[in-house]
């Protein structure tokens, strides 16, 4: 596992709530149709192409509903796999398989699509020194399996939520009636809490990245929509100072062109909001 979110105590929550949602007060089909004390098998197959994410969660996801169940796995997280390969057999009681399916089936699903689109981008910028981050652009309560196929496909996390690290974007910088008063603000306000949290500001223009300067106080700036000419220009004006972040807009056609301009960190909101779900299904074995 990796990032500090990645905690059992999250993990656990996640499943916990997860599993709520889908059974309920019981999964009916299973308790209707098979008997109580039948062990069976199901294979994992993959019926697509990509970058294999989420078996590990997948195993939380069936030892939670049933700490007998066994899983033989084939595949690994981040794993190249194809049409027609087998990613694990899991075997033990059939009602607690099938009560588990579905969860494990769309953390697999979705964390595999975002794992390999976040591989193709970062092959994109591979050599250059940008690092592709995600962001806050993510499903309501689902957030902690898609930062952590970013990771497996090899991309970095960002904040994981509004509590981790302060970022000052342009609704802030306009609600606070500029990027100095903004800035100074949060950092009275930090050191009135005890807080220790980096700041990122996002600057629109030359001129707020100039104010931003200026103020002082800041650990990164975020370049918003900004051409690749004035991307270098900023770069070349902040001196070192302070890491610098693009964002906005960018594709698989122009992120090459991004990191050639030398930016520390590129953040991409498509790769968890705009992914493909994988064709992976579990078939149950006779």
């Amino acid at each position: 596992m990796t990032g500090p979110y990645l905690t059992e105590q999250n993990i656990r929550y996640f499943i916990k709530t997860a599993l709520s949602e889908d059974i309920g007060d019981g999964d009916h089909s299973s308790l209707g149709s098979i008997p109580a004390d039948q062990v069976s098998e199901a294979q994992l197959l993959i019926k697509d192409e990509g970058i294999i994410a989420g078996l590990t969660l997948a195993e939380r996801i069936f030892h939670y509903v049933d700490k007998k169940i066994e899983i033989e796995f084939f595949k690994k997280d981040g794993d190249y796999v194809t049409n027609g390969d087998i990613g694990f057999i899991v075997k033990g009681n059939a009602q607690a398989i099938l009560s588990a399916e579905r969860l494990a089936l769309n953390c697999l699903q979705r964390m595999s699509a975002i794992a390999t689109y976040t591989r193709r981008m970062t092959q994109l910028i591979k050599g250059s020194r940008s690092r592709l981050l995600d962001t806050r652009k993510t499903t309501p309560n689902f957030r902690l399996p898609e930062k952590w196929a970013v990771a497996i496909g090899g991309g970095v996390n960002h904040r994981f939520g509004l509590f981790d690290m302060v970022m000052l974007k342009d609704n802030h910088v306009d609600y606070a009636g500029g990027v100095r008063n903004a800035i100074l603000s949060t950092v009275d306000y930090l050191k009135s809490n005890q807080l220790d949290l980096k700041i990122e500001v996002e600057v629109r223009n030359l001129r707020e990245l100039q104010e931003v300067i200026d103020t002082g106080h800041v650990d990164r700036v975020l370049l918003d929509n900004m051409l690749p000419s004035d991307i270098r220009e900023a770069i070349r004006m902040i001196g070192g100072r302070m890491e610098t972040e693009a964002s906005g807009g960018i594709n698989e056609k122009n992120i090459s062109e991004i990191a050639e301009t030398g930016v520390d960190f590129i953040s991409v909101g498509a790769l968890t909001h705009s992914y493909k779900s994988l064709d992976i299904s579990l078939k149950a074995i006779r």
